[in-house]
């Protein structure tokens, strides 16, 4: 499970073959460090990118992946300003 250090986020992104077929979907899950030092914060679980998307191998999935956790990774870091 690929995993990247984003600032203090903690990015995981990952393939993840579909049950009953050849093809792949892509997960992704975003945490954040806590007050406890080996403790992380769960800010986007773990969830399937692209659902309406499958894959023909693994590194297609893991590449939609890792673009879907960046741009999601993007909004939380810079959230939309509420509307007034």
């Amino acid at each position: 499970m690929p995993i990247k250090t984003v600032d203090e986020y903690q990015v995981e992104y990952v393939a993840e073959a579909l049950e009953g077929s050849d093809q792949w979907g892509a997960f992704v899950s975003i945490s954040a460090p806590s007050a406890t030092p080996m403790h992380m914060n769960v800010i986007h679980e773990r969830q399937r990118v692209a659902a309406d998307q499958v894959f023909a191998s693994a590194d297609e999935a893991e590449a939609a992946a890792e673009q879907a956790a960046m741009a999601l990774l993007e909004q939380v870091r810079n959230p939309a300003p509420p509307p007034n």
